[in-house]
């Protein structure tokens, strides 16, 4: 499976992401849509958009059965805004122990 980010629209409250699914049997469109108000000072960064989104779509195929196939429109959530953080914190924190003991070994 191939996900493939084509693009965005923006609205007055939102932003939607467009992503192009490809693999042997279908290509497939989806939009996944963000509040603005996500992306404010200490939350998500305009530049995080399409992050969010391709990692929530991809959570979302990743799941998907025969009998329950992922819906072509999906929201991002507050639940998923917090994830996202989170999980960007520990790979900042994570990247810069890495830069810290690659700096000690240098010296």
């Amino acid at each position: 499976m191939y996900i493939q980010y084509v693009g965005f629209t923006v609205a007055a409250s939102s932003r939607t992401y467009n992503f192009e699914v490809l693999d042997l049997k279908e290509a497939r469109e989806f939009a996944v849509r963000v509040q603005s108000e996500a992306f404010r000072p200490a939350r998500l960064k305009l530049q995080d958009g399409p992050g969010i989104c391709f990692t929530r779509l991809k959570q979302e195929l990743q799941g998907e059965t025969l009998e329950s196939r992922t819906e072509a429109h999906l929201n991002i959530g507050e639940r998923d805004v917090q994830e996202y953080l989170e999980r960007a914190t520990r790979g900042s924190l994570s990247r810069r122990k890495q830069h810290r003991i690659s700096n000690r070994r240098a010296e």
